[in-house]
């Protein structure tokens, strides 16, 4: 009884880790985007530093993990759940992964002459943090209705870069001498896009996890 208290207790720890996770991905994003607008290399910095402890926080997750399925040797639920934990720490740390590449995008946009950034990648970041918190709220509460909505929003999200991507090539073509600016831009909009499909891939762990199959919600 006291091993079973014990073990409970560590995937308890382990799920708040990655909430935690969840939540600094976020702010990483959140910062980048930032960075974008406000033309802040000083915070683009601080985003690409800031990667290595998001790195060291899905190494310090796996290891978690592995030890726990190393030394209880779980099965059916039990087993899923840790399996999940390592499927959706890999995902977080892919999204922060993205963050950091918007960031290293604004830092080269920074050594080029202004340029008009688009208000769809603020609006793209607001819909993908959105995800984050139901991913989170689904993740804590087991809820696969609320997983299965992430593709709905991660829908949103592909229709909006769509129209950013149609919308710089246009621009790209009316704005001769703004082609590094405009690509650099379109880059940013395919990271903020990728980081909806990695919370997707979140969902269905979500589901994973509670049913026990595999469910591509990206069909």
């Amino acid at each position: 009884m006291v091993a079973r208290e014990q073990f409970s207790a560590d995937l308890e720890a382990i799920q708040k880790s990655i909430i935690s996770f969840a939540f600094e991905v976020d702010t990483a994003l959140k910062q980048a985007i930032d960075a974008l607008y406000e033309r802040d290399s000083d915070l683009a910095y601080k985003v690409i530093e800031n990667d290595e402890l998001l790195n060291e926080r899905d190494q310090e997750i796996n290891e978690a993990t592995i030890q726990l399925i190393a030394m209880q040797q779980p099965v059916a639920t039990d087993l899923r759940r840790l399996v999940a934990f390592l499927r959706v720490s890999s995902d977080l740390e892919r999204m922060g992964d993205h963050a950091k590449n918007i960031a290293k995008s604004v830092n080269r946009l920074n050594v080029l002459s202004p340029y008009d950034i688009p208000p769809a990648i603020r609006d793209m970041q607001e819909v993908v943090s959105k995800m984050i918190h139901s991913a989170v709220q689904a993740f804590e509460e087991e809820d696969i209705t609320k997983a299965k909505k992430l593709a709905d929003l991660d829908n949103v999200v592909d229709s909006m870069y769509g129209e950013l991507f149609r919308d710089m090539l246009d621009e790209r073509k009316a704005q001769s001498g703004k082609h590094q600016q405009t690509m650099q831009l379109v880059f940013v909009g395919r990271f903020v896009e990728r980081v909806g499909d990695h919370i997707t891939n979140i969902g269905e762990s979500i589901l994973y996890l509670v049913k026990g199959t595999a469910v591509d919600l990206n069909k």
